[in-house]
């Protein structure tokens, strides 16, 4: 027996789901707003609503984002954080969070929007001896948003780099 779509109970749970998310996305959105930027909300990679915002004092840029499903309490589920060094440029500090959610990517891509409208011509970070159990993860992330990866094996450190093209 095939079953090409879900049974009834299965439609409701989905639909119960989506529409508790949403409550909870209205509210959040609200309380978010009262001290950050809210600069989006996206789906994760897994179909879960998310609020991306953000903080940008002129000296440091931090990209959130809370997932919907559960109140917001001051605290994000994930962070980027980058610090201007110098007119153009752009240095990712950490990246804070579960990982494989997909958050990464979200965050990446307001990160590049955000650098673009602030004539940033230069995004770097780095890579440190701290990183080098989740290696090769951390070089496909940052080659898949364009950035260029030296990695100096022997001395477990390297360096990102990522000029866009506005």
């Amino acid at each position: 027996m095939l079953l090409t779509e879900p049974r009834t109970d299965e439609k409701q749970s989905t639909c119960d789901d989506v529409e508790f998310q949403l409550f909870r996305l209205q509210q959040n959105v609200k309380e978010i707003a009262k001290g950050k930027q809210v600069i989006g909300i996206e789906q994760s990679k897994n179909e879960k609503w998310v609020i991306v915002s953000m903080i940008d004092d002129g000296h440091s840029c931090h990209i959130m984002i809370h997932e919907c499903n559960s109140a917001y309490r001051g605290h994000w589920d994930f962070m980027l954080q980058a610090k201007y060094t110098d007119d153009f440029s752009l240095f990712i500090g950490d990246i804070k969070g579960e990982e494989n959610k997909g958050f990464g990517s979200i965050c990446m891509e307001y990160l590049k929007d955000h650098a673009k409208e602030q004539n940033i011509h230069c995004i770097k970070g780095d890579l440190a001896k701290r990183d080098w159990g989740h290696l090769d993860r951390l070089i496909h992330f940052y080659e898949k948003h364009d950035f260029d990866v030296e990695v100096d094996y022997e001395n477990q450190n390297g360096s990102i780099v990522c000029q866009p093209h506005w």
